[in-house]
């Protein structure tokens, strides 16, 4: 690591510390659902097209907004993504993104595109929705095969076309992961909430996929897309039986100089939030790494415990709304998140030369026993 880019890191390494100790709330997800109109392979989620886990009722995630958050917070400063399961499943969806413009607050939300037409689609919008994220993870064959629904690619085209009518793309991040979910402003990103609907597109890149992508740039491009996020799948959820979701360390690399290449090519293209990447820090993200989990971004699921990314293991839940006072906990837990000196004493992190600025990866990439799932330096053959 040369001089320069040392000097950039160690500066990043500070501002993250001090936010860690600032620890603002600036996004939070809710996840309203676990039902879903599709089947994804990949799927992180506990997710259903069944009754069997009802929904969170609305009037419970409003108390929580109104006792627990918004006497501590400046509502336009939070942006809050509603996620699932599918989102589009609620039928009250518009209603309590109503009564959250209406407190003021800009929300957004990550779907698959199936059940969106243009009248619920503009209803939404008149409810306040500011962002959204829409999956699409290929070209038709492989996109319906991956969402196990054989109308998925249709829907996520027709998203896509409707959001590149009444949206706008702005430049920097909206980092969400679909169930692992995150439209995240970094964790950290400017406080001033978007008055339109700021879009992009977000997919999970795999075996099947990872020799198409300029096939899929030309397809998305040619439909309005230009601010396309790519995202790796970890083996965890559905994802873990089937080895084909998951790239090699040759694709993981050779995925990094796709992004290189399009961005250096004017198009805006970026790799998720996820993961420390060493060399390629500053090259693939409008930004620095940084897990902003527990440290600017919390959840409320659907059980009514309080995390920071939905997919983050259950060990390091903090509380539950039905018990605790959310506030509270945020304010006085989330201790795992925000001292990350204890990821240090397992492998591969023990004698990581990178770790003061990696801190050990993204949370949820952490197992129950606190091992990591996997490194990305370690993919990249860039570990010492």
């Amino acid at each position: 690591m040369n001089l320069r880019k040392r000097i950039i890191f160690e500066l990043e390494r500070l501002r993250r510390k001090n936010l860690q100790q600032l620890h603002p709330l600036q996004q939070l997800f809710w996840e309203s659902t676990l039902r879903c109109n599709v089947h994804c392979l990949h799927c992180g989620s506990d997710c259903s097209s069944s009754e069997v886990t009802p929904d969170m009722p609305a009037e419970d995630f409003l108390r929580v907004i109104d006792q627990s958050i918004t006497p501590y917070v400046d509502p336009h400063k939070v942006l809050i993504i509603i996620s699932g399961g599918e989102p589009l499943m609620r039928k009250d969806l518009a209603d309590v993104g109503m009564a959250l413009k209406q407190r003021g607050y800009p929300w957004g939300m990550v779907t698959n595109g199936l059940a969106l037409t243009e009248k619920r689609f503009k209803e939404l919008l008149a409810a306040g929705l500011r962002s959204i994220a829409i999956s699409f993870d290929g070209l038709e064959l492989d996109h319906n095969w991956l969402r196990q629904h054989p109308l998925a690619f249709e829907g996520a085209t027709r998203a896509i076309k409707l959001a590149a009518q009444y949206g706008v793309q702005e430049f920097r991040s909206l980092e969400v992961q679909e169930n692992t979910s995150e439209p995240l402003n970094r964790g950290e990103a400017s406080p001033e909430q978007p008055k339109r609907l700021v879009w992009d597109v977000v997919t999970c890149v795999n075996q099947r996929t990872i020799n198409q992508l300029d096939e899929m740039q030309q397809y998305l491009w040619s439909i309005g897309v230009r601010n396309w996020r790519l995202i790796t799948i970890d083996p965890m959820g559905r994802a873990a039986e089937n080895e084909e979701l998951i790239l090699t360390d040759e694709q993981f690399q050779y995925l990094m100089e796709f992004i290189v290449s399009e961005r250096q090519a004017g198009r805006h293209v970026s790799y998720s939030c996820e993961g420390f990447l060493g060399d390629y820090e500053g090259k693939v993200r409008d930004y620095l790494y940084q897990c902003a989990a527990g440290v600017s971004v919390a959840s409320i699921l659907i059980d009514g415990s309080i995390s920071a990314c939905t997919s983050v293991r259950g060990k390091y839940y903090q509380g539950n709304i039905y018990k605790d006072s959310f506030w509270r906990v945020w304010e006085e837990e989330f201790k795992p998140y925000r001292d990350r000196r204890w990821m240090r004493e397992m492998e591969p992190c023990k004698d990581c030369k990178a770790f003061e600025f990696c801190e050990g990866n993204g949370m949820h990439l952490r197992r129950e026993d606190g091992s990591l799932m996997l490194c990305h330096l370690q993919r990249l053959g860039q570990k010492k």
